[in-house]
């Protein structure tokens, strides 16, 4: 998106923003996949607004009572089996690495396994165990002998040249030999995205969680859920792990957790796993109050009766509008997502990725249709995503498609 930084935007309200001259903008993609009830919801400013004016920030000792209530809120929310949990990361990134840091110590092995296409984190270990190069450059220290990189379930371009469901998940089975010839023979993990999200918005064709467990048990390790992306409601359940199936060992969440955009991280866990010393892993500003009554508000509301009912027919809706799309504009080459997580993958006459397209659709977005979209920065690059807040209206996510279509009829 190379114009968007020329947007000074003034103010948000709901997933809509508005700029200094007064033009407002529907954002598709709620910011940074992170605002998950949009710009201002008033149930989060005003708990934030309170906690600010009491008590901005404590030190983590004797913040223990707050981080308890939330926690007990999310575990109370959690898939059957994750019964104990962590509050001390401000970004999805040092939460997955607290995840491994857990797993590597319960299992006392050190190899972790992770997707091609994968994103886990910005941090240097983040980045090294994130399943694409291009954040790694100029980084060698990143790429560490106990990563491991296996290929993704990537159905639309299989990297086996398969197709599913005849595949007989050659991209599971793959990961047997990968371990046995290319890990140390000391693996303690391997961590997954439910929706691969800046790969391409992939997701997993199903029964394919179900043989990733299989495995990881017949090996020991840990099957740690990368949920930052897909947590708390985004897939229309408070946990994407819970959609697919997945039981995993452990589950990070971030993004969403903050509701507007407040940064907050967990890392929630089966209570054999809670095995990390305060010292281990802390930092001045995780679990800090702002952050906390961010967290417990959001909760509030999206745990309410009926709420991720609604996020899930929004998302047929969304699915269903942008499944309309592929028989208008040759350029799409497939639409796939769940709940309010979508992408359109965009393709030339061949087939191929087009990267230059699917930017030039990003651009003319924001600049004729003042819609903000956003694209995958992994694999081929060439995906759009559409991922509301899960607090648009039905007409505001008819408005998203009906922009995007315009759009499409002029670059595709």
């Amino acid at each position: 998106m190379t114009i968007a930084t020329q947007a000074r935007f003034k103010y948000g309200e709901g997933i809509t923003l508005v700029n200094e001259s007064g033009e407002a903008y529907l954002d598709g993609v709620s910011g940074t996949f992170n605002l998950s009830l949009g710009y201002n919801h008033p149930v989060v400013v005003a708990k934030v607004q309170e906690q600010v004016g009491q008590l901005s920030h404590m030190s983590s000792s004797f913040t223990e009572p707050y981080v308890s209530e939330v926690l007990d809120r999310l575990l109370d929310l959690a898939p059957a089996g994750i019964d104990a949990g962590w509050m001390r990361d401000i970004t999805g990134s040092t939460a997955n690495e607290c995840a491994v840091k857990i797993a590597q110590k319960s299992t006392e092995s050190t190899d972790v396994v992770s997707l091609f296409l994968s994103h886990h984190g910005q941090t240097q270990f983040a980045t090294g165990i994130s399943g694409n190069a291009f954040r790694r450059k100029g980084f060698p220290n990143s790429t560490a002998s106990n990563h491991l990189h296996v290929p993704a379930p990537y159905c639309y371009r299989c990297h086996y040249k398969s197709s599913y469901p005849g595949c007989g998940f050659q991209c599971v089975e793959a990961i047997a030999d990968h371990i046995e010839y290319g890990s140390s023979g000391s693996v303690a993990c391997m961590i997954v995205e439910p929706i691969l999200g800046n790969g391409g918005n992939i997701v997993p064709p199903p029964g394919y969680f179900q043989q990733l467990r299989k495995l990881c048990d017949e090996y020991g390790m840990m099957l740690i859920a990368d949920e930052v992306q897909t947590g708390i409601g985004r897939t229309g359940y408070m946990f994407a792990s819970e959609l697919f199936d997945i039981q995993p060992d452990i589950i990070t969440l971030a993004k969403g957790l903050g509701g507007i955009g407040v940064p907050i991280a967990a890392v929630l866990m089966k209570s054999r796993l809670n095995v990390l010393e305060k010292h281990e892993h802390s930092f001045t500003s995780g679990s800090n109050l702002i952050s906390l009554a961010a967290a417990q508000s959001t909760l509030d509301v999206v745990a309410q009766p009926e709420f991720l009912d609604d996020v899930k027919l929004k998302g047929e809706i969304l699915g269903s509008l942008l499944n309309e799309l592929p028989s208008k504009h040759k350029c799409i080459g497939d639409v796939r997502g769940v709940g309010l997580m979508w992408g359109i993958e965009i393709v030339d006459e061949d087939g191929a990725p087009d990267v230059r397209k699917a930017n030039a659709i990003i651009d003319a977005a924001l600049s004729d249709q003042r819609l903000i979209l956003r694209g995958s920065r992994y694999g081929y690059g060439n995906v759009v995503k559409v991922r509301p807040a899960l607090v648009a209206t039905d007409d505001e996510i008819a408005e998203i498609v009906e922009r995007l279509d315009a759009v499409l009829q002029k670059v595709g």
